[in-house]
């Protein structure tokens, strides 16, 4: 068993291994999580923020509203946030699920409809317990894969796309590109970007592609369609045994695009978050063990402009996003420490990447006039 646990572990950070996983049967039929339409939709939440100096103190407040008419859509695959003793998660939408489209997708919805489809995802003790093993994570993907056809054959209509994932969302979305948009044109002309956070998208060494896909590259530029922005986000020295910012695969390393500035150097960030708790007793609730803390405020949000500032990193041979913290922002703990701050990867930027997302879309309509 326990052969079998770092085999899984070591596929999950290799695309070539997962594209090579035997195809399994029977993909369930789509459940939505969200989708336009859909009643209690937790990625269609009033979008009132109060903002916040870095110290915390309140700035006012800010309407914010969706677009009028917004005219792309987003593919969000969600994080691995099922515990319990059970391998693969029930084809169920649960609170967790719920939280977690909240805290990391939701905010999208000012640009695009967003489309989260619930997946046969493997659980804590599914990527590292007993009876662990590849054929689980195969059906996820395929459950994945099969939402993805389906969003294409009955809602998409030629609209563009943004796909958002995170951990690992970001791995079965790795394959998703690699597999069914990386090699067609017509799929690639959809897409905006490709937000592949928390985990390791590979590219050829000094280049912005040549790793998991050949004709995707990096997002440079806020003008530029059809990319990918992905980074892992530390604020220390990245430790030995961290999964995040470095491959042993030859010739290539980890992409680090800052959405703050994607043609490099430092910049603020736009940390956004919900001022509703993630679902207790869930080690997805991250943003509290983090230390990213959350005034009393009468609005459904609140946003952090300028309290923390990122800069893709290659020291220690790992290519990360370091944070740094304003002077009296709140401080920032790693949980645990080998992964630093995993658990907040989306929301410590999440104003930064809705407004890609934005300049993006209108790139996009002027594009296709």
């Amino acid at each position: 068993m326990a052969a079998t646990r770092r085999l899984i572990i070591a596929c999950l950070a290799t695309t070539a291994c997962l594209l090579a996983l035997p195809a399994v049967s029977g993909a369930a039929k789509p459940l939505w999580l969200c989708k336009p339409g859909l009643a209690d939709n937790p990625c269609e939440p009033k979008l009132t923020t109060t903002l916040l100096s870095p110290t915390g103190q309140e700035l006012g407040t800010e309407k914010v509203k969706q677009a009028k008419r917004r005219r792309v859509d987003c593919f969000y695959v969600y994080p691995t946030v099922t515990e319990g003793p059970e391998l693969q998660a029930p084809l169920e939408v649960v609170p967790v699920l719920r939280s977690v489209a909240l805290y990391q997708a939701a905010r999208f919805s000012q640009r695009c409809r967003v489309f989260a489809p619930v997946y046969r995802q493997l659980t804590l003790s599914g990527i590292a317990g007993e009876g662990a093993s590849l054929e689980l994570l195969e059906t996820a993907y395929a459950d994945v894969r099969n939402a993805w056809r389906n969003y294409l054959k009955k809602h998409n209509k030629g609209r563009g796309v943004v796909l958002l994932g995170h951990s690992q969302g970001s791995i079965h979305l790795i394959r998703l590109v690699a597999e069914e948009i990386d090699p067609k044109r017509k799929l690639r002309r959809k897409l905006l970007s490709a937000l592949l956070l928390g985990w390791n998208v590979t590219v050829a060494e000094g280049r912005d592609s040549g790793g998991d896909f050949d004709r995707v590259d990096a997002c440079r530029s806020k003008k530029q369609l059809g990319c990918v922005v992905a980074f892992s986000t530390y604020n220390a020295p990245v430790p030995d045994g961290a999964p995040f910012g470095r491959t042993s695969r030859p010739g290539l390393e980890v992409l680090c695009a800052n959405p703050a500035a994607l043609g490099g150097g430092s910049a603020p960030l736009d940390t956004i978050h919900p001022s509703e708790p993630f679902a207790p007793g869930t080690i997805a609730g991250g943003s509290a063990a983090l230390g990213l803390t959350t005034p009393p405020v009468s609005t459904p949000w609140v946003e952090y402009r300028g309290a923390y500032s990122g800069q893709c990193s290659s020291a220690d041979d790992a290519n990360v996003l370091q944070i740094a913290g304003a002077p009296g922002a709140p401080r920032l703990n790693a949980v645990p420490p080998t992964w630093g701050l995993h658990l907040v990867d989306v929301n410590i930027a999440l104003g930064d990447l809705v407004g890609l997302v934005r300049k993006q879309a209108k790139r996009f309509a002027k594009k296709r006039g």
